[in-house]
Parts: C-alpha cells; sequence; structure tokens
C-alpha cells in the first residue's frame, strides 16, 4: 500500500494535508497525527528531529526541520527509508514554493494547492521502483559497472590488435632489414663480377694488339720494329 496520509504543519498549525486512507482501514489518520503533533510540538518545539511511531499496523513518520513539520502514515512493510526520502522531498519543495510565506499562513493556507503535490509525491514513492534512492543508486553502480567492464574488455581486445599489430610491424622490419642487406649483397656481387668482366676485357684487349704486333713485328720480341 505504501504511504497513504501526509501533512505539513507550523507547529501544530496544519498547513496543507492529503489522505489517501479509506474507511475500511480501521484508523482514523487524521485523529492519530493530531495527537502526534501535539506530542511533538510539546516535547521536541522547534527543534530539528526525524522519529516514527507506530500504530496498529500502520507507522507515523515524522519530520521536523527549521520549525516545519513534515509527517506521512505509511504501512509497516514500507519501512523507513522511503517515508523519510518522501518527507525530504515533501519539505524541500513545499520550503522552495511558499518560502516566507509559511511564517504566517493561516490553517490549510496552502492545502488547495500542495495537497495535490502531497497526493503525486505520494503515488510516486509508493508505486515507482525508482522513488528509492538506494536501489536507484545501486542499479546506477550495476550499469556504471556493466559499461566498465565493456569497456576494459574492448580496451583488451584492442590491446590485443595492437599487440598483433605490433607483431606484424615487427616483422615487416624485420623482412625489410633482410631484403636490404640482401639488395647489398647483390649490389657487391654484380659489382665484382662488373670488375671481373671489365678486367678480362682489358686483357683480352692487351692480348690481341700484343698478337698482332708479334705478327707484325716478325716474333714474339718485336725484332723488327724495335
Amino acid at each position: 500500500m505504501g504511504i497513504l496520509y501526509a501533512l505539513v504543519a507550523r507547529g501544530q498549525v496544519v498547513l496543507a494535508e492529503f489522505n489517501s486512507a479509506s474507511t475500511t482501514m480501521n484508523i482514523n489518520a487524521t485523529a492519530v497525527a493530531r495527537q502526534i503533533l501535539e506530542k511533538v510540538s510539546t516535547s521536541q518545539g522547534s527543534q530539528d528531529s526525524n522519529a516514527s511511531y507506530s500504530h496498529d499496523r500502520y507507522i507515523f513518520h515524522v519530520k521536523i526541520t527549521d520549525g516545519l513539520t513534515v509527517l506521512c502514515m505509511a504501512d509497516d512493510s514500507s519501512g523507513r527509508r522511503i517515508p523519510f526520502q518522501y518527507l525530504e522531498e515533501i519539505h524541500q519543495r513545499f520550503v522552495k514554493t511558499y518560502s516566507r510565506a509559511i511564517l504566517s499562513a493561516p490553517p490549510y493556507g496552502m492545502n488547495d494547492e500542495f495537497s495535490r503535490i502531497l497526493s503525486q509525491e505520494m503515488n510516486y514513492f509508493s508505486n515507482d521502483p525508482n522513488a528509492d534512492r538506494l536501489n536507484r543508486l545501486k542499479g546506477e553502480m550495476s550499469n556504471v559497472r556493466t559499461v566498465m567492464i565493456d569497456n576494459i574488455e574492448k580496451v583488451l581486445e584492442r590491446g590485443d590488435r595492437l599487440a598483433l599489430l605490433v607483431d606484424k610491424t615487427t616483422n615487416m622490419q624485420g623482412n625489410t632489414l633482410r631484403f636490404k642487406r640482401q639488395a647489398r649483397r647483390y649490389k657487391n656481387a654484380v659489382w665484382w663480377k662488373n670488375v671481373k668482366l671489365t678486367v678480362m676485357l682489358v686483357l683480352f684487349i692487351i692480348l690481341i694488339v700484343y698478337a698482332f704486333l708479334a705478327f707484325f713485328c716478325r716474333g714474339p720480341l718485336l725484332p723488327s720494329c724495335l
């Protein structure tokens, strides 16, 4: 059932109120709330405090801040966290909406307008799973954790691809170095081969010239030409 009743008061002066409790619940929420207001006004005064009071199967939660009292009734299965989150939200919205007018407002002076807000927020905190900030925070943390894990996995995958790329680059560099060495050796071998061919060609030409000279000079010692 969640939150069933709520009011906002300055001391014992009720400024706004909303009651969704049906008559079949065997509880007069308004009467009990007035008794609690009288009790906390007498014992707490304007001192800031949070308190909870049990009545039958229902819990009345009270939040007093800067002289403004916010009260709600919820079933006992609602716990304390969500009702007090509701009270905190109602307090902030009430102060933001009415500010200094709170100090001089007559009984039920804000009821026509603010009772609708009490009802809307009551429905939200009673029925919407996102109203529980702790569970919502846990869900957000879980989502963040999932995103982080996904990102880490993607980084690791990129790291593997990067390592593979580095290996391929290293292999390419090694192949390039081997190719350069082989090209240098081939170039040297071609150069020496050209040198040998040039020397042999020069010697062959010298030999031919000598043969002609020996023939015309009538002997290997070139007797007729010297």
